[in-house]
C-alpha cells in the first residue's frame, strides 16, 4: 500500500474504505470534494499532509488476524478484554459514526431510494440493542466471570450473585444476540447484500462498506461469546 500527496481522497475511498472514518476525523470531504488531490485537500482543511498520511497508514495496515490466539483456554480476563477492547470499541466507534451517515444519506438520497427510510430505522435500532447490551457485559457478566476465576484460583469463595446462576445473564446475552443478528440480516437485505445503487454518492459508497464491515466485526464478536465465552463459563461454574 502506497499513499501520497497526489491521489485523489475519491480514488483513495474507492480502493480503501477503511479510510473513511480517517477523513471524517480529520474533515476532510470525500463525498463532493473528492476530486480534490489528499494534498490540496489537507491544504483546505489546515491538516498537516504527514498527519494525514500517518493515521491513514495506520488504519489501513493489515493486521494478521489472532487465529493463533487459544481463546479456548485463555483466562476469562483475557479473553473478555479481548472483546472489550476490539469488539465492543469496534461497535461503540462504528455505531454512532454510521447512524449519523446513514440519516445523511436518507435525507439526500430517499426520493430516489425510499428504503433508505428504513436502513436509517435498522441502523438506529442496531445502535439501541448493542449498546445496552454491552454495557450489562461490561459492568455485570464479564467482572462476575473474572471474579469466579480469581477465587477458583486464589481458593477463596465468593458471595452469590444478584442475577443468580450464570446462565440467566447468558439466556438474555444470547437472545440480545439473536436480535442483532435478526437486525444485521435485515440490513444485508435492504442493501442488497451491501450493493450499492449505480448513482449512490461517496457518502452512499461509505455507509454501505461501513455496513458490511460491522456485520463481519459483529458476527466474530457474537461467535467469541456464544460459542467460546458462555459455553466455558457455565462449564467452570459447574466445577467450581
Amino acid at each position: 500500500m502506497t499513499l501520497d500527496s497526489t491521489q485523489t481522497v475519491r480514488d483513495i475511498v474507492q480502493k480503501y474504505p477503511a479510510a473513511v472514518p480517517v477523513f471524517e476525523a480529520l474533515g476532510i470531504d470525500y463525498c463532493c470534494g473528492g476530486t480534490k488531490s489528499l494534498g490540496d485537500a489537507c491544504e483546505k482543511q489546515k491538516v498537516p499532509l504527514d498527519k494525514a498520511l500517518k493515521d491513514l497508514g495506520e488504519a489501513l495496515v493489515v493486521r494478521p488476524q489472532k487465529d493463533d490466539k487459544r481463546w479456548t483456554t485463555a483466562p476469562f480476563g483475557e479473553l473478555t478484554s479481548h472483546i472489550v477492547e476490539q469488539h465492543h470499541a469496534n461497535a461503540k466507534r462504528e455505531l454512532p459514526r454510521l447512524a449519523a451517515l446513514a440519516a445523511k444519506v436518507n435525507l439526500k438520497h430517499r426520493e430516489a431510494h425510499p428504503e433508505l427510510d428504513q436502513l436509517r430505522e435498522l441502523v438506529d435500532a442496531m445502535r439501541s440493542e448493542m449498546s445496552p447490551h454491552m454495557l450489562k457485559e461490561e459492568q455485570v457478566l464479564f467482572p462476575r466471570l473474572c471474579a469466579m476465576e480469581e477465587a477458583a484460583s486464589n481458593g477463596t469463595s465468593l458471595e452469590p450473585a444478584f442475577f443468580g446462576a450464570l446462565i440467566n445473564p447468558i439466556r438474555h446475552m444470547m437472545s440480545d444476540h439473536d436480535d442483532t443478528g435478526a437486525l444485521l440480516k435485515s440490513i444485508r437485505a435492504v442493501t442488497h447484500n451491501y450493493e450499492p445503487p449505480a448513482d449512490a454518492c461517496m457518502s452512499y459508497q461509505a455507509l454501505y462498506h461501513g455496513l458490511s464491515d460491522l456485520e463481519k466485526d459483529t458476527h466474530l464478536h457474537i461467535h467469541l461469546e456464544n460459542n467460546i465465552l458462555f459455553p466455558r463459563a457455565l462449564e467452570f461454574e459447574k466445577a467450581h
